[in-house]
């Protein structure tokens, strides 16, 4: 493969780029550079902390990608997290202290979206959970599928978030997200993941797929691993609320506002704000048609009856959605 050689100016290090990479990352003092910035820390990502339980037992990790100076840039994806963060600060009462957000605007190299960084955060939102926990992690950027390798997908496609590297360090599949933030779960506490990205179904590889039609039927799909794979919690309740299905498309759009957004986080925000308790068939509803009547104003579905954006609901355990209230 064709390579450029880069000089860090951090720590001396001459290390070698693929040709056409927009960002990279030096192999040995993580020091990222991208769009002509340079980001470096001075204290190592280890010393992210476990939040304090002193205001609570809520916790969040928001990440939003632009992928600056990227062909594919993102216009929504800051935009999406600041929104989060302020709906989990007024509507949910999450402490200011337990969210730790990562987007590229930050000064400090620990809150850039690099895998490295991006890998410790999530372990950082897991950490030390325990009953009554309920952890947020919200995601807004690029996904893609990719050919599985071990056997543990139904439909033989691995979803995958990309982190801002993604190009030298590559992608996070959705089987190391289960093991992150899934697995050690423990009973009692609760993990939703907010998931506005493109072919992210089943994007925390969660074993019970919620398939709702137009007029409020639900039934619950098994997607346990072929493979016998376990990928269940540790007693734990673990839910995720997806852009869309793992064959489908996510918009990042301005057409709800003027500003740009992601359809996912923008619906899911106004229909929580505009409603003082919601159940999950309900939200899962209103955010369809939120996104439909969009789509259908622009006249994206003009021509196929399917939808091209369809938000999905996954969870670790079945449950009655119609009954069941949402809340974080």
């Amino acid at each position: 493969m064709a390579s450029n050689r880069m000089y860090c100016r951090w720590c001396r290090m001459v290390y070698a780029v693929p040709l056409n990479a927009q960002s990279h990352t030096c192999p040995s003092c993580c020091a990222y550079a991208a769009d002509g910035r340079v980001y470096q820390s001075n204290a190592p990502p280890q010393q992210l902390s476990p939040p304090s339980h002193a205001y609570g037992r809520k916790r969040a990790l928001l990440c939003g990608i632009t992928y600056k100076g990227h062909r594919q840039s993102l216009r929504g994806s800051v935009n999406d997290i600041m929104s989060m963060k302020r709906l989990l600060l007024q509507k949910f009462r999450f402490p200011l202290s337990s969210i730790l957000v990562l987007t590229e605007e930050e000064e400090d190299y620990r809150r850039v979206p690099t895998k490295r960084n991006i890998r410790r955060a999530l372990g950082w939102l897991v950490e030390g959970s325990r009953a009554g926990d309920s952890l947020v992690f919200h995601y807004s950027g690029h996904g893609s599928q990719v050919r599985d390798r071990d056997g543990d997908e139904v439909d033989g496609y691995d979803e995958s978030l990309m982190p801002v590297d993604y190009e030298t360090e590559g992608r996070i599949l959705d089987d190391e997200l289960n093991a992150i933030i899934v697995r050690p779960l423990p009973r009692g506490a609760t993990l939703h993941a907010i998931v506005d990205t493109c072919s992210s179904g089943t994007f925390l590889d969660l074993t019970n797929v919620c398939r709702v039609n137009r007029q409020a039927y639900y039934k619950w799909e098994d997607h346990r691993p072929p493979n016998g794979a376990y990928k269940g919690t540790s007693g734990g309740l673990a839910i995720s609320i997806s852009a869309c299905d793992d064959h489908q498309s996510s918009g990042d759009t301005t057409a709800f506002t003027g500003i740009a957004m992601g359809a996912l986080t923008y619906s899911f925000v106004q229909t929580l704000d505009q409603a003082k308790s919601v159940s999950y068939g309900h939200l899962m509803l209103a955010l369809r048609n939120r996104i439909g009547a969009v789509q259908q104003a622009l006249g994206l579905n003009r021509y196929d009856y399917k939808p091209i954006q369809e938000p999905q609901l996954s969870s670790s355990h079945k449950f009655e959605i119609h009954s069941k209230t949402f809340t974080i």
